[in-house]
């Protein structure tokens, strides 16, 4: 039953998937210019041509590597943020007002005011881990507050320490909450890199390609890199969810 749901659902996906590349093909039918909208088949050679060269797979990995050092900052600081929080009263009303301006703060702002503080390598990275940190918090934040409910009173009935209650219950309880939605916070980090790169012109980047496609008018390496970003994420959050099943595996 669950192998012909998996099957049903496989198809959906694939047709939805058919169905935006039919629509694509229409839109181009109708506008006919590859100013406005690139053909599929020109945006396909622009995106072979793009693979080919060494310059485009060194800003693909100044861009992976700047998503990956948000990520480790955002889920580290997050996970324990969300403990803290969960073990002391005051530690949430102290960050509360603080995640409720990160959540609120218009992404184009903070690039802005970043570039003025530092350099584009740098702005995409913070700007990342300032959009992330929130939305990890949160979800550790439930995770720990989960964890309190089900281990708290035993905990303060055996007066075990705050420091031993952090690392020896929280934390391997918040953790695989986390680190199963790991895929959707890689790929909006990288698509939240990629946008700061854009603005920052960053040099070698995949933002830094996007800009100087645009520079130059040039729609079908514009929508190639698009792409690239939008499979890349596809393919972080199925990698993701093979190490999760993984790891389920493992624990089992």
């Amino acid at each position: 039953m669950a192998r012909n749901s998996k099957k049903f659902n496989f198809r959906v996906s694939l047709l939805s998937v058919l169905l935006l590349w039919l629509a694509w093909l229409v839109a181009y039918y109708f506008v006919r210019n590859d100013y406005v909208l690139p053909s599929f088949w020109g945006t396909m050679g622009a995106l072979f041509e793009t693979l080919r060269g060494a310059a485009f797979w060194r800003a693909f990995g100044g861009t992976m590597l700047r998503t990956l050092y948000a990520f480790l900052i955002s889920v580290g600081g997050g996970v324990l943020l969300a403990t803290a929080a969960s073990l002391r009263t005051w530690v949430r009303s102290f960050l509360s007002p603080i995640i409720s301006v990160l959540r609120t703060v218009p992404t184009l702002a903070i690039i802005l005011i970043l570039l003025l503080w530092t350099t584009p390598r740098i702005a995409p990275v913070i700007v990342t881990v300032l959009v992330l940190l929130p939305a990890v918090y949160a979800a550790a934040l439930a995770a720990a507050d989960e964890t309190a409910e089900r281990y708290g009173t035993l905990l303060s009935s055996f007066r075990v320490p705050a420091a031993r209650r952090a690392f020896g219950v929280y934390l391997p309880c918040v953790a695989p909450e986390v680190l199963s939605q790991a895929g959707s916070f890689f790929s909006m980090g990288l698509k939240i890199t990629v946008s700061g790169e854009v603005l920052a012109n960053t040099f070698l980047s995949l933002g830094g390609l996007m800009q100087e496609a645009k520079m130059f008018v040039d729609m079908p390496t514009l929508l190639a890199l698009t792409l690239v970003t939008v499979l890349t994420g596809f393919a972080l959050e199925g990698l993701c969810l093979i190490l999760k099943k993984l790891l389920v595996r493992w624990r089992a």
